[in-house]
């Protein structure tokens, strides 16, 4: 019998070793339209990999020799001129400049001597949002994330391999295991660390993820500081209560950003390939539901969230998600003016605009969900990682615009499209439930094995149900 290789001693802590960012900024640099070549010449040649399609580092491991100039190349492509810039700021003010239908303050919301129309929108007397809106919105996001969570990280076929032998194609219950070839489940294994929690045949209560510890602790930074928090406030919050090993992507790098001593907003720049990932839109929820009927308000709170961690797109992503969510937690019945509402606030000759537009109208030309699914695979498949923001804002708007409105059908096609599943499951969840209005109003069958009850890392809240979180979110709605 021969003896197993040598373990590398080394620890290995993805998403951050400079070693394995290299090729995520090679590939970002692509999108970007940054010329990158000689630098990806001189990477290569030194024996560095590309970005791995569906994981945070290479395998094997770099050797340890690259992790130094890895650094030096990652600084010198920061430095590259990107041509999409002027169309893609990142700076607020810039932001309001480039969307010519910004909504304005609330209406009665009165004028505030030498304060713009940023700083007092919200001010004046704006829509009522009732706890059991909010007590939806939040089973909603819940279920949504739950669906999707053993299977994230499968690519699209596996997805439909797996549902569809369990005869639950198109989605219209949980995942399972029950009456699925083993020859199958061995070719597209569920995810491991969510598949003991996330079965259909395992299900007790809401287990933790980052899509609802994030809107957990938007709603402790909400009650700490209120709406005029700051980045700096959402620093030392996530500092103080924050487990780092519960951070990722963009999250783990800002957080490594802090520890190091840089401050925000260049904690979301140095050395962070997944600033325009999926990171800050999970994060926004909290801010839409407690402005509602205020999406300019919205909008401006996730941006000083989203500005921690991201740029450019990755922020729009969040700036979308709060004026589509406040706009419906104010009165907007209508889902499809729910994602109208929320592209006012993005630049709209974004590529992030450019994505939900694409969306929306795959969504309109098609009867067939998987045929929307399969266009926007070819869109975005081969050129982008699976949780950078673009493929799923397209999969989330198509996803939304193709259910009309429908719970079961908006997380069944959020999820059924691959990519993201969980957290875009989570934010279909969200603005579904919302417009849905009640629990009772969502099918029994997702709501149940919810069991009222969230496990979670962010203290004192492990083992709260959805009724206490509307509460809490409902009193942060009222306040001024």
């Amino acid at each position: 019998m021969s003896a197993a290789p040598p373990r590398d001693p080394r620890v290995r802590l993805t998403w951050v070793q400079p070693e394995d960012l290299v090729g995520h900024e090679l590939r970002q640099a692509a999108q970007d339209g940054r010329d990158a070549r000689e630098i990806e010449e001189r990477w290569y040649a030194a024996g560095g990999s590309p970005a791995p399609d569906r994981a945070g580092a290479s395998e094997p491991p770099a050797p340890p020799r690259l992790r130094a100039p890895a650094g030096e190349l990652l600084d010198e492509l920061a430095a590259l001129d990107s041509p999409l810039a002027a169309d893609e700021p990142t700076d607020l003010d810039a932001i309001v400049a480039a969307c010519p239908h910004w909504p304005g303050a609330p209406e009665s919301a009165p004028a505030v001597a030498g304060q713009d129309r940023l700083a007092t929108a919200g001010r004046g007397r704006t829509p009522a949002v009732a706890p059991s809106r909010l007590h939806a919105a939040w089973l909603g996001r819940a279920a949504g994330c739950l669906l999707g969570k053993p299977v994230e990280k499968l690519p699209l076929a596996g997805i439909r391999a797996l549902a569809r032998a369990a005869g639950n194609w198109p989605l219209t219950t949980w995942f399972t295991a029950r009456g699925v070839p083993a020859e199958l489940l061995a070719a597209h294994p569920w995810n491991r660390r969510s598949a003991p929690t996330s079965l259909a045949e395992n299900i007790d209560g809401m287990p933790e993820d980052d899509d609802l510890n994030y809107p957990l602790l938007t709603l402790l930074l909400l009650q700490r500081h209120g709406r005029s928090f700051t980045t700096a406030d959402l620093a030392r919050l996530w500092l103080d209560e924050l487990p780092a090993g519960r951070t990722f992507t963009a999250e783990r790098i800002a957080y490594g950003n802090l520890l190091a001593g840089v401050e925000p907003p260049e904690t979301a720049r140095r050395r962070n390939p997944f600033r325009e990932w999926i990171g800050a839109q999970i994060r926004a929820d909290v801010h839409g539901w407690t402005r509602p009927g205020d999406p300019a308000g919205a909008a401006a709170q996730a941006h000083r969230d989203a500005v921690l961690t991201h740029t450019g797109n990755g922020v729009y992503g969040a700036m979308f998600t709060a004026a589509a969510l406040a706009v419906a937690a104010g009165g907007e019945s209508d889902v499809h003016g729910c994602l109208a509402a929320g592209l006012r606030v993005v630049p709209p000759h974004s590529r992030y605009a450019r994505a939900v537009r694409l969306g929306i109208e795959t969504a309109r030309a098609e009867g067939e969900f998987d045929t929307v699914v399969d266009r926007l695979h070819a869109v975005y498949a081969d050129t982008h990682h699976w949780v950078h923001v673009l493929p799923n804002a397209a999969l989330l708007a198509a996803a939304l615009t193709h259910a009309d409105g429908d719970f079961t059908r908006s997380i069944g096609n959020a999820v059924s499209g691959g990519w993201d599943t969980d957290s875009n499951g989570a934010t279909a969840g969200s603005l579904a439930g919302l417009l849905a209005g009640t629990p009772d109003a969502l099918p029994h069958h997702w709501t149940a094995p919810l069991k009222n009850r969230l496990a979670t890392s962010v203290p004192g809240f492990d083992g709260i149900g959805f009724d206490a979180l509307a509460a809490l979110t409902h009193q942060e709605a009222l306040r001024p």
